[in-house]
């Protein structure tokens, strides 16, 4: 529970901001309307979500990192079905002394909420989309990622109020 309250902190006080002005980038008038009809009827239930689905992200990488790409969870069900505790406690321990605030937490975040977001696309565009991912993460500053992250973390939650 403590991860949660340092990663809904950190989001709220800090990035939460700064994904607001960028996630309107890409969409139509429409899809950004609907979004903002979204984040104003279901705001709080949105603000709840973002931690969750930020841990979730996070822990789905590390853990896929640690057993050779083999998942063993898919985001959906670790944001929908498991006890938030429990995703936080498994987490801590995929990090393995790491903390949520480090780097290695923070590009575990990246490639689980990228994995996610190309989840419908054919098996090796999504590798070769996953590679350009990992190269990108490694030439961007922790402020670039962290923005990435949010922005990511912030449409991956709206899309689990829809």
């Amino acid at each position: 529970m403590k991860i949660l309250l340092q990663i809904s902190s950190l989001f709220i006080a800090l990035i939460l901001p700064l994904s607001i002005a960028n996630a309107s980038a890409d969409k139509t008038p429409e899809q950004l309307e609907h979004d903002k009809w979204l984040k104003l009827r279901f705001s709080a239930q949105h603000e709840r979500l973002i931690p969750v689905v930020a841990v979730a992200d996070m822990f789905f990488a590390c853990d896929q990192a640690k057993n050779s790409g083999n998942a063993n969870y898919q985001v959906k069900e670790l944001v929908e079905d498991m006890d938030r505790n429990l995703l936080a406690e498994k987490l801590t321990a995929c990090l393995a002394g790491a903390t949520t605030q480090s780097d290695t937490a923070l590009n575990y975040g990246l490639h689980g909420c990228f994995s996610e977001q190309l989840s419908s696309l054919p098996p090796q565009q999504k590798l070769e989309r996953m590679a350009v991912v990992t190269a990108s993460i490694s030439t961007l500053s922790r402020e670039e990622r962290q923005k990435s992250f949010t922005r990511c973390v912030t449409d991956q939650s709206i899309s689990y109020l829809k």
